[in-house]
């Protein structure tokens, strides 16, 4: 350990490589003293929640269930099958626009029709650069 103008302790060195032990702290205390009580304290706060404790129960409710999360129900649309990308995105459009089709459902049905779009683009490059390379007599690559 190197001593520099006014700092005691080497850059990069921990002072305490083994670090404090697990529990050590306030709240290893904390906890090993509730963990004694804690089938009473569990006792008590059912039995507040079913005397009518909303507060009680809300907190029993809270650490029990997992959170509500938001489902979006399927809304089936029909897309023109024989219809264009552009032709397909205009029909998830009118369906938004006409409350059939919620506007994050949309959102993601454009992003769908966005991707496959990338997709043909890329199909439609990879076939055209094979063509090119069969014309100059050059093995395509798979």
């Amino acid at each position: 350990m190197t001593r520099g103008t006014g700092k005691p302790f080497t850059r990069g060195t921990s002072g305490n490589p083994a670090g404090r032990k697990p529990g050590s702290g306030e709240i290893g205390k904390l906890r090993a003293a509730i963990a004694k009580h804690l089938p009473e304290i569990i006792a008590k706060q059912v039995e507040l929640a079913l005397a009518g404790d909303a507060q009680a129960a809300r907190l029993l409710l809270e650490r029990v269930l997992p959170p509500v999360k938001a489902v979006e129900l399927a809304a089936p649309i029909s897309l023109p099958a024989d219809g264009s990308l552009v032709d397909q995105g205009r029909a998830v459009l009118k369906a938004a626009g006409a409350g059939d089709l919620a506007p994050s459902q949309a959102a993601q049905m454009l992003a769908g029709l966005s991707a496959l779009a990338g997709l043909i683009e890329t199909d439609d490059l990879a076939k055209r650069i094979a063509a090119m390379e069969r014309a100059h007599g050059q093995k395509p690559e798979p």
